[in-house]
């Protein structure tokens, strides 16, 4: 894997299950545009133009937050009301080639460290986004308990 010298921009995602759709197993997901701490879009409505960065960030954290509840009925794990996931996904270059690269962050509040990372760990393994990426491009994967 090549890595990348110049990030030319990122496309961000947050996602959480809020109590109101849980049970209909909806995500909300914000996205948010390069230099700016406000979500541009917000998959509750169509808004024009995110970039390709925040669809395929977007894309993989709902398939990852999915990955991680299965992991969780597994393992018997009850997950907090606040969990959320965190992608950025950059796009870069290094000399004339561009490339991708990715950093996951799973904040599973309340949660004993030791337990979130094997759930995190276990999740990226079964998510076919994580797996499509896996090898193809840097991921780095954080867990935050605090």
């Amino acid at each position: 894997m090549s890595k990348i010298e110049k990030v030319l921009v990122t496309g961000k995602t947050h996602t959480t299950f809020s109590d109101a759709t849980r049970a209909h197993g909806k995500l909300d997901i914000e996205l948010s545009s390069p230099g700016n701490a406000k979500p541009a879009h917000v998959f509750a409505a169509t808004l024009p133009h995110p970039t390709a960065e925040q669809l395929f960030a977007g894309a993989w954290s709902a398939c990852y937050t999915a990955a991680v509840g299965l992991v969780a009925g597994e393992m018997n794990v009850v997950l907090p009301s606040d969990l959320s996931v965190d992608i950025e996904v950059d796009l870069g270059q290094t000399g004339p080639a561009y490339f991708l690269q990715a950093r996951l962050t799973l904040r599973v509040p309340g949660l004993s460290h030791d337990i979130a990372t094997t759930l995190a760990h276990t999740a990226d393994q079964i998510c076919p986004y994580s797996k499509a990426t896996r090898g193809n491009i840097d991921v780095a994967l954080n867990v935050l308990t605090a």
